[in-house]
């Protein structure tokens, strides 16, 4: 049962909050360049700490929620996957492999061919 698509309208506290965290990731390298003099952990710290900040108010806004429940979703549809064994997976490789050795081969003899037709059958032209 697939869900249907629901169209949400932002609504003013979710842009504030978008607002927000994008302010406080200016706000991180603002500080970080600001900091230029300081020892070089706390200009990283103050950097990892507002982008930390900023991250948070992301996922509580519905943007955010949404990244997070398409996340899950993804996780989800990861688990139901088929993978293949390693047999198969080795038998696939093959038969790719020898499908562009065929190929290269083809085209090589296409083009033999095509460059005799051309040159020795039509234009007379010997090497």
């Amino acid at each position: 049962m697939t869900n249907p698509q629901v169209e949400t309208v932002s609504t003013g506290a979710d842009k504030a909050k978008l607002a927000a965290a994008g302010v406080l990731v200016i706000a991180a390298v603002a500080a970080f360049y600001a900091l230029g003099k300081q020892d070089l952990w706390l200009r990283v710290g103050a950097l990892v700490l507002l982008l930390v900040a900023a991250v948070a108010l992301f996922f509580t806004s519905e943007s955010g929620k949404q990244l997070i429940a398409f996340g899950q979703d993804s996780a989800r549809e990861v688990r139901k996957v088929v993978w293949p064994s390693r047999k198969e997976a080795t038998q696939m490789t093959m038969y790719v492999f020898a499908f562009v050795v065929v190929m290269a081969l083809f085209l090589w003899f296409t083009d033999k061919t095509l460059e005799w037709v051309l040159y020795d059958l039509i234009l007379g032209w010997k090497r």
